[in-house]
């Protein structure tokens, strides 16, 4: 199934940059300004910077990126828009946070409610089982064109400070500190490795099993989330 796990929602972001590449870029120019609203140097603002390295993967246009800094830092005018966060619960007790940037916030909580309402889920306290981290990813095909030996990099990694390294078929992914999310990304980068992604994620505590009769349900919530304009992320406690 698509979207259960991080792996699959940003592989599949990607083809909708190429299917719906301007609703994609306001979007993403919608995180950066609410970001550069914390700051607008990149150095210093760990999730502007994050937010920028994500639209520049995407092909996003440098005029673009400037304007929305901008944009956030309150130099340039225009409608202004918000970030929220809603908890829910999804079928057999699955959590989610949804990260939403909006202009509408009726609009967005009436739209987010439906969405889960309809699948047998329901708005509900859930953000007690997650913490804000640095979440970098490196695909497999990128550790096996580079011949990294993954044992050798956690320690490594380790000693520099990580919190934990995760394997899997799709890949291999880092957690970090929010602070120490950019000097990881450039400590791998710097070894010649391409990452997939680096952003700052609520990340669940504790995971949840999925069973094959919820499958279905939750593939279209992650559908669902996924084509609404107003949301920019979602977290889940899915294993």
């Amino acid at each position: 199934m698509s979207g259960h796990s991080k792996w699959a929602t940003t592989h599949r972001q990607k083809e909708l940059v190429d299917a719906k590449r301007g609703a994609i870029f306001t979007k993403m120019g919608n995180v950066i300004a609410i970001a550069a609203r914390r700051g607008g140097d990149p150095d210093a603002n760990p999730s502007l910077r994050a937010a920028i390295d994500r639209a520049r993967a995407a092909s996003m246009p440098k005029d673009n990126i400037e304007r929305a800094i901008k944009k956030g830092t309150g130099e340039l005018g225009g409608d202004q828009v918000e970030e929220l966060y809603y908890e829910a619960v999804g079928p057999n007790n699955t959590q989610f946070v949804i990260k939403v940037i909006t202009d509408n916030k009726n609009r967005s909580s009436s739209n987010i409610r439906h969405v889960f309402s309809k699948l047998g889920g329901s708005f509900g306290p859930v953000l007690w089982n997650f913490e804000q981290k640095g979440v970098i990813m490196v695909t497999a095909a990128e550790i096996e064109a580079k011949k990294i030996n993954i044992d050798d990099l956690e320690l490594e990694l380790i000693d520099a400070g990580i919190l934990d390294l995760e394997k899997s078929e799709e890949g291999v992914t880092v957690y970090t500190k929010i602070e120490d999310l950019q000097k990881t990304k450039e400590a791998l980068e710097s070894k010649g490795i391409k990452i997939e992604s680096a952003e700052i994620e609520y990340v669940s505590k504790t995971k949840q099993e999925l069973s094959d009769a919820d499958k279905d349900k939750l593939d279209k919530i992650f559908e669902s989330l996924e084509d609404d304009e107003d949301v920019s992320d979602y977290y889940t406690n899915i294993a």
